[in-house]
């Protein structure tokens, strides 16, 4: 692996959870910090694993960069923006699944590619990248093209990149604009995980099929169609393969599950497993998760899962 390591690039919230009786836990997540998280779990600690964003210079910035530094993940050159702060959000609960209220429109990471060149020195000479739709919702139109130059330029140089579409109609101006968007960014990708009901939603696929061959004919080479408790479909080396999730008889949290699943397949993908193998490996770790409350499942319990057989 080179020496750069794993960046993912994104916003990481202030996340409160659990508001039984008024009581309220505060964490960090954001769907790209919970795929890192995950990865950083499952790699080496000698794998450098970076945030890149930006951060405010409140409290809670500091706050959250400290927790990230206890995790053993750095913030590469991610700038501090004067004046900015994380944003947050609330998640309610009915029964496993979750809904979520936001607020977000100050947030220090809305900037994180002002600064062409600090962005270059964050993901220059990485092993693997990886990003989002909700990275490229929160990003102005001009941001949004420093950051897909910057990508085209560290992927010449040979890093890895992957994409979760994400689609969360609500971050953009309209349908025809996300995916402009995400078309752009998997024509930079080498590994595509896209959702099946974010993909029909947008484009109105049939089935995990036509999300397949949509996106393989945008360029991307490797492709896992996630599908809820659904099997999962990967594309990959000319074949399709259906393969099925885990099923968990009494789920106690979905938040997060998705992500993990990202975060477990790309650390199984930079351990050299082939891309079947990196699948079941992702579900199990997916499974794992919706059995605990929150984003971020504690590391021993992804661990655990990862390595399960």
């Amino acid at each position: 692996m080179k020496a750069g390591g794993v960046a993912s690039v994104g916003e990481c919230m202030l996340e409160l959870s659990g508001g039984r009786d008024d009581n309220w836990r505060m964490g960090h997540a954001g769907d790209t910090f919970n795929t890192l998280w995950a990865i950083r779990a499952l790699t080496s600690d000698t794998t450098p694993a970076d945030y890149v964003s930006a951060f405010g210079d409140d409290p809670f910035s500091g706050q959250q960069k400290d927790f990230f530094a206890k995790h053993g993940i750095g913030t590469a050159a991610s700038p501090v923006i004067p004046g900015r702060r994380p944003g947050l959000y609330a998640i309610t609960l009915t029964g496993a699944e979750r809904s979520f209220t936001y607020w977000r429109a100050d947030s220090a990471a809305r900037l994180l590619a002002d600064d062409e060149r600090e962005l270059q020195k964050s993901l220059h000479n990485r092993e693997l990248i990886y990003f989002s739709g909700i990275t490229l919702a929160i990003l102005e139109d001009a941001a949004r093209e420093t950051f897909f130059s910057v990508l085209h330029d560290v992927r010449r140089e040979g890093s890895r990149i992957a994409f979760d579409p994400n689609y969360r109609p609500r971050l953009w101006s309209s349908p025809e604009a996300a995916r402009v968007a995400f078309e752009t960014a998997l024509g930079s990708s080498d590994i595509a995980l896209p959702t099946f009901p974010d993909e029909a939603a947008l484009y109105d696929d049939a089935d995990p099929e036509a999300t397949a061959r949509r996106i393989r004919q945008a360029g991307v080479g490797e492709i896992v169609v996630k599908n809820g408790s659904e099997p999962t479909l990967l594309s990959s080396e000319g074949k399709e393969t259906s393969i099925p999730a885990l099923h968990v008889e009494t789920p106690v949290d979905t938040t997060g599950a998705g992500d993990s699943f990202n975060g477990a397949y790309l650390a199984a993908r930079l351990a050299g497993d082939a891309p079947e193998t990196a699948a079941r490996r992702a579900h199990r770790v997916a499974a794992a998760v919706i059995q605990v409350y929150g984003a971020l499942a504690p590391f021993e319990v992804l661990r655990q899962a990862f390595e399960a057989t």
